[in-house]
This record gives structure tokens, sequence and C-alpha cells, in this order.
């Protein structure tokens, strides 16, 4: 499949505008974080623990998409240096300029001032030292993902992946027929979790969490590069909201049936991997229906992504930092901490866009000039 899949763009951008107001939740909610207000708000972590089970693997998942798209007919070296441009130099910039700050307002009271800090930031690693990339663990696991997944990458472009196409066209053609595609996801965790319990992003003890976000990131590289598997989305997408939706009711009802804490976290455990894997499913079938458009908005807001993920917990930590103390309605805090972050990101996004050196640092294609491109030059030409 080589057309451009405009659906994906648009659920790429609800995802990360979905991180956006996770992060802000994340400053009232009951969980720690880097910043927290001064009142927290349990209700909170119930809903958003059922947002964070599916949300990052259908980003994963979505990344994959465009990862198909990315190497496209490129060879391997030309693929490399795309990734490397894209992620690695974003990462490295966002670590030494965006996440500095957040860990500095974490230490506020053990330095001077942020220029005291910033020697230090180099000193171990957080959370017990203070150098960290934050934020941008997703990019870190997507730059490996995207490295160590090529070798599987190109074999599913070549001849001898169409046995292994047409098993899946088979399979998926069945009614129910994702089902099979969960029972690795299922294996790796069983497998594990007894040994990797918690969700770290600190890759070296994270590899539950590493291994089920890397078979979305596969899942979503061979389903979407495929006619008949996208259509076999489409068609199964009422199949898979039913039972997404049956195994979430599960998660927050059939849970309290189990006397043992150890009992309740298995069965919410088991019923949110399922949910995480047939939710997501529907969601890309209902999009292929009623996303798959084109206009202004889809192109502007899919370069502006990027950059705005990079910038948003930075700006929403440092604005939540002014406002943490503040005595006032929780409501009208987190209005003032939406508009006041989104005005900051959006400001910044503006200039980022104009500068081709930003842009470069920020991972976005740079802008051609007219020395750049002859053909313009010859329009011109011709209508002097």
């Amino acid at each position: 499949m080589n057309e451009r899949r405009y659906e994906i763009d648009w659920l790429r951008v609800i995802l990360i505008f979905s991180v956006f107001f996770f992060h802000i939740g994340m400053f009232f909610n009951g969980w720690g974080w880097h910043v927290k207000n001064n009142i927290r708000v349990e209700g909170l972590n119930l809903p958003m623990a059922f947002l964070h089970s599916w949300r990052m693997p259908m980003l994963y998942f979505i990344s994959g998409v465009g990862t198909y798209f990315a190497l496209g007919k490129k060879g391997t070296w030309k693929y490399l240096v795309e990734r490397h441009k894209r992620l690695f130099i974003p990462l490295v910039f966002g670590i030494l300029i965006l996440v500095a700050p957040q860990v500095y307002l974490e230490r506020i009271n053990q330095y001077n001032s942020y220029f005291d800090f910033y020697p230090h930031f180099f000193e171990g690693t957080y959370p017990t030292g203070n150098f960290s990339w934050h934020h941008l663990w997703f990019i870190v696991y997507l730059l490996i993902f995207s490295i160590i997944a090529l070798p599987i990458f190109l074999f599913m472009r070549s001849k001898y992946s169409a046995k292994i196409f047409l098993f899946l066209e088979k399979i998926l053609s069945i009614k129910g027929g994702f089902g099979f595609l969960f029972i690795p996801i299922l294996i790796s965790q069983l497998v594990l979790l007894p040994f990797f319990p918690y969700e770290t992003h600190a890759l070296y003890n994270d590899w539950a969490f590493f291994t089920y976000n890397f078979i979305y990131f596969i899942y979503g590289f061979i389903l979407l590069s495929n006619k008949k598997l996208v259509s076999s989305i489409f068609k199964q997408r009422h199949i898979n909201m039913v039972l997404g939706i049956i195994f979430s009711l599960s998660m927050f009802i059939g849970t309290s049936m189990f006397s043992t804490e150890s009992a309740r976290e298995i069965f919410w455990n088991l019923n949110s991997l399922m949910m995480s894997w047939f939710l997501p499913l529907s969601f890309l079938g209902y999009a292929q229906k009623y996303l798959n458009f084109d206009n202004k908005l889809r192109k502007h807001a899919n370069e502006a992504i990027y950059p705005i993920y990079l910038l948003h917990q930075p700006v929403i930590l440092i604005i939540g930092y002014q406002l943490m103390n503040w005595d006032m309605n929780i409501g009208l805090k987190s209005i003032i901490l939406i508009v006041l972050s989104l005005t900051g990101i959006f400001s910044l996004y503006m200039l980022i866009r104009k500068l081709n050196i930003l842009r470069f640092i920020f991972g976005m294609h740079l802008i051609k000039t007219m020395e750049q491109k002859p053909e313009l030059k010859l329009e011109i030409k011709k209508a002097a």
C-alpha cells in the first residue's frame, strides 16, 4: 500500500493531544509526578489508568504505520539517516534543553538558580540522580524500535513474506480473528511481567512494557501495509468495539469480585491487555470511515504535532509550578493551566516553524528556499 492514510494522520494528532490532556491530569491526580497541585483529585486516577492502558499501545501502533511510509522505497542507509534526523537529534536537544528545566523544578530547593543546577544535571541518573529523558522516553523507545525492527520490516517488504500475508489475510477474515494476534502480546506479558512488573520508562528494567509496545509497533507496520488487512480492520470494527467495551466493563466491574489484592491485580491486567488490543483496532476501523479525508488543517496539524509533543510537558510543568499553590477552584485552575500551556506551546511552535535551524532540531522537514526550487524559479521567469 503506497497511498497516504489520512485517518492515520488524524489519529496521530488526536493521540498526541490526548497526551497533553493526560499530563494536565497528572498535575492534579493522586499519583506522583514532577510537579503537583496543592490539592489532589483522586477521582482522576481510575479514568486516567483506563486511558493510559490503550493510548500508548495505539500510539506505537500508529508509529509503526508511520515507519512503513518513512521506509518507503529507501535503502537501509537512507532510512537510518532519516530516523537519525527525525528522532535522535530532537532527542538529544530535548534532553539537554527541555528535560533539564523539569528536573530543576523538582530539585529547586537544592540549588541557588537554574544556572547553578545545570552543571549537576549530568550527575547520576533519575530519580536518585538528575540526568533523565522524562517524557522523551517515547522517542527513545521509538528510535530503538525503528532500528531493531529493520530486519523484520525489510523481510516483510520482500517476496518471501507473501505466505505470511496470505495466512494473515485468511485468519483476519474470520470474525474475531484479531484475537489470534493477541496471543503474542499475552505470552510476552505472562513471561515478562513477573520479572518486570512496573512501567518505568528507564529501558534497562522496563522489558515487559518495552516488549509490549514493540509488538504493537510491528503490528502497525504489518497490518497497515496490506490493503486486505486494512479492509479486515474496517469490516471487523463493530465486533472489535464490542469486545473492547466488554473487557473495559470487566476491568471496572469484575475486578471488585475478588477478595485479594493480587487476584484483583491479575484480573485487571488481563482485561486491560485485551481491552487495549480490541479497542484501538475498533478506532482504526471507524477512522477509515470518518477520518479518511484531507484538508489544510490536517497538513498543518500533522506537521505541528511532533514539536508540540516535545514542548508540551516542560511548558505544563513550568506554568504548573507557578499555579500549584494557588488556592482556587480545581476546575478554574485546570482551565487556566490548559489555556496558558496551549498559548505557550503554540507561541513557541510559531517561532520554530519559521526558522530552518529550529525545524531541523525539532525533527521537522526544512523549508525550501526559492533557490532550492528550480520549478518555482522557472514559473516566475515565465510569468515575467
